[in-house]
């Protein structure tokens, strides 16, 4: 006995039970540090509200149906009619091909989550679906920015809009913000492949968001919060000032204008856009607000929100435009009317 107490001290005499537990505890931590992470991922679907999947799915199956087929009509007779060949029209199906990319990047996922109970997602194709979900977010503000430059050329100097906007014009703004939302965007899923993920693998979301798989990680995830809130802000932020910019010099111009009836015409050519505006950022900020303050609110609630704000806007959009925009609409009602 006194041989082996003799042993023990020795090979773990650096280890006295005086020392305090501190020191086991962090061993315990750089243990689940050096563990491997989840190769897969759960997505819970709607927490709390399981067992009705099936009847939640039938509005979101419905209005994802009707937003792909009304943003294919919208590129269809844009494409199909020369005469709409014009930036404003670019421009229209730039944001249905946006549209269409952001909801087909979250619901079927969704809808195979509410019908056939398939849960499981790969971490690998956890990070690109929340890569291609956030750069499409990017890339649809920095097209409402160039709408609204639009507006605000053809109110302001409507004598220079034909040389100012132009089709090659208006392509070029749309590669430098797919550019944009590329370099803003790639980084996030970088920083998250750096962390451990050595907690639940459980995601109580139909969806890959960025937050909602940092919190899941073990490690330090300042960096990816910091850098979360700076896209957040600093794009999406500026984005909302140079179109409220855009609306106050479109809103100086119109009120120096005497005859009322101009006026109207000048507000009816931005009607659509302002529309599309405030559903777009009224859905973003609830859904960003219940999600990073959740505190007191049922989980189910944001959940539900953060897919209306990828279901909404791409389903009334094409709706807004076709019923505002004159020419397209009538252009519209001849392939949609026809005897």
């Amino acid at each position: 006995m006194r041989r082996f107490r003799l042993s023990a001290e020795q090979d773990f005499g650096t280890l006295s039970i005086s020392e305090p537990d501190r020191r086991i505890n962090h061993l315990m931590a750089a243990f689940n540090l050096s563990r491997p992470g989840p190769s897969t991922f759960i997505l819970a679907g709607i927490s709390g509200l399981e067992a009705s999947h099936v009847w939640i799915s039938i509005p979101f199956s419905m209005f994802y149906i009707i937003g792909l087929l009304g943003n294919f009509m919208v590129l269809f007779v844009v494409g199909k009619e020369q005469t709409l060949h014009k930036p404003m029209y670019l421009l229209i199906s730039m944001l249905a091909l946006t549209d269409m990319a952001t909801s087909t990047s979250v619901m079927p996922k969704a809808l195979c989550i509410f019908w056939f109970n398939l849960k499981g997602i790969t971490v690998g194709g956890c990070l690109t679906q929340m890569f291609f979900l956030h750069a499409v977010s990017v890339m649809q503000s920095a097209i409402l920015v160039a709408m609204a430059f639009d507006r605000y050329i053809a109110i302001c100097k409507p004598l220079r809009y034909a040389t100012i906007v132009t089709n090659a014009r208006i392509a070029k703004l749309g590669l430098l913000g797919l550019i944009r939302a590329v370099l803003f965007i790639l980084p996030l899923p970088l920083l998250l492949s750096r962390l451990p993920f050595c907690a639940s693998n459980v995601i109580h979301h139909t969806y890959c968001e960025h937050m909602a798989i940092a919190k899941m990680s073990c490690g330090d995830i300042t960096v990816n919060k910091m850098y979360g809130l700076v896209v957040a802000f600093v794009v999406l932020g500026q984005d909302l000032l140079l179109v409220a910019f855009s609306y106050s010099l479109i809103t100086r111009a119109v009120l120096r204008i005497s005859s009322k009836k101009a006026h109207q015409k000048a507000f009816n050519t931005c009607t659509a856009h302002i529309c599309v505006m405030l559903m777009s950022c009224t859905f973003f900020l609830f859904s960003t607000i219940t999600h990073r303050f959740s505190q007191g609110i049922v989980p189910h609630v944001h959940i539900i929100l953060g897919n209306l704000h990828f279901l909404i806007p791409p389903m009334l959009n094409p709706i807004i435009y076709g019923v505002k925009t004159k020419e397209l609409r009538d252009k519209m009602s001849k392939y949609t009317c026809r005897r």
